[in-house]
């Protein structure tokens, strides 16, 4: 494939735009090549500026859920944009979208809509303080919760300790109330537990992970880390804002038998819109502003565009649930042809799905946690990549992410990447 049109743009953003783009991993600095600059997307396909055709298993980083232009999504936006494209007051269909959101969450009787899943996670930490009148709070490595400043620490050398910032312009002020914690080991909260003595907010997990490539929570740690927050008064946060409505239609908590207190959600509650939220009891969510003292706001919040695209999108799921069958039969087709053509040429991979969502490594043994899936070959997975892209494949560009399924990914187009992961392979290794 020829990308110079791709290479000219790169260049020219790379002028006015820090890096080229304006979210990191889009640079491409963890495979090789040049980003393909998209002029549009069709169902299950993405084209480039070049011309070229790919098949899309990205989908946005997941919202896409019923793939590029969506009939009844796009639809249901014109007639919401010829009304006006926001309005900073209160409108209908942001209680339509939230009593859809109520109605399969088991741990949600309020939800508030933010404009991203950073926003989303960073006012559900400022609430479980605020409830619990503590300031610490503990996440594991590898999960993304954001780019808050809470959040962005880097692991020390022990089980348990305190976060260091992991990005200059964060305070180590901040950061020193974050622990963290290895996922889906118990031992290491439970040091984090005793370190604190009590001063423990929140726990903040994915319970699907999904920003250190696919790994999922076992539900023995889970059901370990519900035990332990009724223990010690401390509130359990799922992050679903991946997992949410594409590991299952309740996310995560329609596959595990924990139920968190409260929950944070994105993706595809916006269709490819600029949305998140998060949700909670009542009692709970009562601590927040205008009720409660918990303060948080945005001009932007509910933005009637974003409210109707994710209501769309969300009524079509909740009428159709087999879908996610369909999700996890075509998911666990493309992986297995993956990891048999990797097997071609003697090369180990693992594999994992959960409903829409599917991850590869280029390891010998399980990934369970951020330590096992560093020792992934990201050398291998860059080469692997590049030749996918090349062969029209387009897959996420860094090995900690994770890809997707949409409705308009056909059989033949997960046959198409097969036969390209056949050819890569003997390409790498010819």
């Amino acid at each position: 494939m020829a990308y110079d049109k791709s290479i000219a743009a790169f260049k020219e953003a790379y002028q006015v735009i820090p890096g080229g783009v304006d979210s990191p991993v889009r640079a491409f600095s963890g495979v090789e090549g040049t980003p393909p600059f998209i002029e549009k997307g069709e169902g299950g396909y993405l084209f480039d500026i070049d011309g070229n055709r790919y098949i899309d298993f990205v989908q946005s980083w997941g919202p896409l859920i019923f793939g590029h232009c969506d009939e009844d999504i796009e639809n249901s936006v014109i007639k919401a944009v010829k009304k006006g494209l926001s309005f900073g007051a209160p409108t209908t269909v942001e209680t339509a979208l939230a009593e859809e959101i109520v109605k399969l969450f088991e741990s949600i009787d309020k939800v508030r809509f933010v404009s991203s899943g950073t926003e989303a996670v960073m006012s559900a930490i400022r609430l479980a303080r605020g409830i619990t009148k503590r300031d610490n709070i503990l996440k594991f490595a590898g999960c993304y919760h954001g780019h808050s400043d809470s959040l962005l620490v880097q692991a020390g050398s022990g089980l348990a300790t305190f976060g260091t910032p992991s990005s200059p312009g964060v305070p180590e002020d901040l950061t020193k109330h974050t622990l963290l914690a290895t996922y889906n080991d118990l031992a290491s909260v439970e040091a984090c537990f005793e370190d604190a003595k009590g001063e423990i907010a929140c726990i903040i997990i994915e319970p699907i992970a999904g920003n250190m490539g696919l790994v999922p929570a076992d539900e023995t740690f889970l059901k370990g880390l519900r035990t332990l927050c009724d223990a010690h008064g401390t509130l359990l946060i799922f992050d679903e804002v991946m997992s949410g409505f594409r590991a299952s239609l309740k996310g995560a908590q329609g596959i595990s038998e924990v139920k968190p207190d409260m929950v944070t959600l994105g993706k595809v509650i916006g269709a490819g819109m600029p949305v998140g939220a998060f949700g909670a009891s009542a009692k709970m969510m009562a601590h927040l502003s205008p009720e409660g003292p918990v303060y948080q706001a945005g001009t932007l919040s509910g933005n009637p565009v974003a409210m109707t695209a994710g209501l769309t999108s969300l009524k079509k799921l909740t009428s159709n649930p087999s879908l996610y069958v369909e999700f996890a039969q075509k998911a666990k087709k493309l992986v297995d042809g993956f990891q048999k053509a990797a097997a071609a040429v003697d090369v180990p991979m693992v594999t994992e799905v959960r409903g829409s969502m599917f991850g590869f490594f280029f390891s010998d043994k399980p990934v369970k946690n951020f330590d096992d899936a560093c020792q992934n070959d990201t050398e291998m997975f860059a080469k692997f990549h590049k030749g996918m892209l090349d062969r029209g494949i387009y897959l996420a560009c860094s090995s900690y992410e994770t890809g997707f399924i949409c409705t308009k990914t056909t059989d033949e187009m997960i046959d198409e990447a097969i036969k390209a992961a056949y050819e890569t392979m003997a390409e790498i290794y010819k």
